[in-house]
């Protein structure tokens, strides 16, 4: 069994919503951390767990982070982390897998289908292995508790219910 450890300095965890459904907001966690093991280099047999810490969230507007941080949201201080663990990885192609696996959010667990395309293996210059991955996919907000509900003066939505979930990650082989 192989381990492989997120390298945060070279990883991105982000999510996009729209805002009066004409623009969307992007938001990013600055804190996370994640576990992958795998057969050797076989990235269909990978066991994946991640964790982002709700309060390291970021969209660029700290009224706005604030906001999400209380119970019309995340509820950072009751439910502090994000937490994904995968239930399976099916490959589409060479470089192409779906990620199967169960997220939660305020102590709401739903099943999740990411698309994940893999950037490729290399040996950096200091000698260790290290593997990229690109993820995509889409969560409904509300399944998660994430059901703050506004609208517009002429009965438009403030906030989209479908977010896009995207992120970049390097592993490390351990």
């Amino acid at each position: 069994m192989t381990t492989w450890k997120i390298d945060p300095s070279h990883s991105d965890v982000q999510f996009k919503v729209k805002h009066l459904m004409i623009t969307t907001v992007t938001g990013q966690f600055a804190t996370f951390d994640g576990t992958m093991q795998t057969v050797d280099s076989d990235f269909s047999t990978a066991n994946i767990s991640f964790e982002a810490d709700i309060n390291s969230i970021s969209t660029q507007n700290a009224q706005r982070d604030q906001h999400l941080l209380t119970g019309d949201f995340f509820e950072a201080e009751k439910y502090p982390k994000l937490k994904f663990v995968s239930t399976g990885v099916k490959k589409v192609d060479a470089d192409t897998f779906k990620l199967i696996g169960d997220l939660t959010i305020r102590d709401n667990t739903r099943p999740v289908e990411l698309n994940v395309e893999f950037g490729g293996e290399v040996v950096d210059p200091y000698g260790q292995t290290k593997a990229g991955f690109e993820l995509s996919g889409k969560i409904n907000r509300k399944d998660f508790g994430l059901a703050f509900h506004a609208t517009t003066e002429t009965g438009g939505l403030l906030l989209s219910d479908e977010v896009k979930l995207l992120a970049n990650v390097q592993m490390i082989k351990q």
